[in-house]
């Protein structure tokens, strides 16, 4: 068995980052992974806990060896069963892969958590996976292994720069939206004031007057 570790951090919230992850596929840098299909979204009693269960879909080129080994076919699927926990701040996922499995076995834990310097800006990822081939040759076994390690770590490289495309490009869009609800609030700021100042500045018989015209403009016939 060899085991691949990795770990890094993004400049975003948890909250950001957990919402990006849903929209991490395709992206422009790891064309790798084709497609996402989920099967399965469940909400705990609490409504604290969102667990999920995707198919992942995995096409990329292998050495011949190989490909002599699994059969030929570069298509790959993996099962993934991911928990949103609001309470911990954690985003877990675990995934198996359900292709070549009777030749190798890849379990893999990734986790997003709050950065515990700047929980408010940043995010911790660490990932974890554990490879066993079952390949009757030692020396085989041990090349696959090793193969399927130095994949993760090219796979991990190219994953972390294309969900950094991702986290850009939402982050523009939540910037925008800010800016537009910002706008909106200040909007009806302005003319609740406005209002306001209208009202108190206004008589009596002026308020009268205006409520007068405005009864007998809602009821004047067409």
């Amino acid at each position: 068995m060899k085991l691949f570790q990795n770990r890094c951090e993004f400049a975003y919230p948890w909250e950001e980052v957990t919402e990006a992850h849903w929209k991490k596929y395709p992206n422009e840098i790891s064309t790798h992974v084709k497609g996402t299909d989920v099967l399965r979204r469940e909400l705990d009693p609490t409504g604290r806990k969102l667990v999920s269960e995707r198919l992942i879909t995995v096409q990329q080129s292998a050495p011949r060896w190989v490909m002599m080994l699994v059969g030929g076919s570069n298509i790959s699927y993996v099962r993934e069963v991911s928990t949103v926990d609001l309470d911990t701040h954690t985003l877990t996922l675990r995934s198996v892969n359900l292709t070549y499995a009777n030749l190798l076995k890849v379990y893999e834990t990734v986790t997003y958590t709050r950065d515990p310097v700047d929980p408010a800006h940043k995010t911790q990822f660490q990932q974890e996976a554990q490879i066993t081939a079952y390949v009757p040759f030692a020396r085989v076994c041990n090349q696959l292994e090793e193969w399927s390690v130095q994949r993760y770590h090219d796979n991990a490289e190219k994953g972390k720069r294309g969900f950094e495309t991702v986290l850009k490009a939402l982050s523009r869009r939540w910037d925008q939206g800010e800016r537009y609800v910002d706008d909106i609030s200040s909007t009806i700021v302005t003319k609740v004031n406005e209002t306001v100042d209208d009202l108190l500045g206004a008589d009596e018989n002026s308020l009268l007057s205006r409520y007068s015209a405005i009864l007998e403009a809602a009821f004047q016939p067409n």
